[in-house]
């Protein structure tokens, strides 16, 4: 299970309070008690999607299918200075990670560490 602090929510909810997408998503995240895995499935179920394998896997993969995008140079270091925006932006355009689950897949992603997330991907271009 992975689990964000209500102040990690804070924290995104002041950087992406543009976004209405992202607001629901925090809502069921804080309804779901910052499981981020039960808020992604609930929310993927919203978006028409029918995860059919366990809670914590199914993010896992959905954030995998996502990671060429976010460990982009440009998106990574987006991230590392909390610009969520710009990469939920980034991710919108690609059609990879519906709207309303893009601010799980990436709290997903910083709760595993960026670097740890995107090592597959730099082993692979040294």
């Amino acid at each position: 299970m992975t689990q964000v602090t209500s102040e990690d929510i804070a924290k995104f909810r002041e950087h992406l309070q543009d976004y209405p997408d992202a607001s629901a998503a925090l809502a069921e995240i804080e309804d779901c008690e910052g499981n981020l895995e039960d808020a992604a499935v609930v929310l993927a179920i919203r978006v028409g999607q029918q995860p059919d394998i366990a809670n914590a896997e199914w993010l896992d993969s959905l954030a995998k299918k996502c990671r060429a995008i976010i460990c982009r140079e440009d998106n990574r270091s987006a991230l590392l200075n909390a610009d969520y925006a710009s990469v939920i932006r980034y991710l919108a355009t690609t059609r990879l990670c519906p709207p309303l689950l893009a601010v799980p897949v990436l709290m997903y992603v910083l709760q595993q560490g960026i670097d740890q997330f995107c090592q597959p991907l730099d082993t692979v271009s040294t």
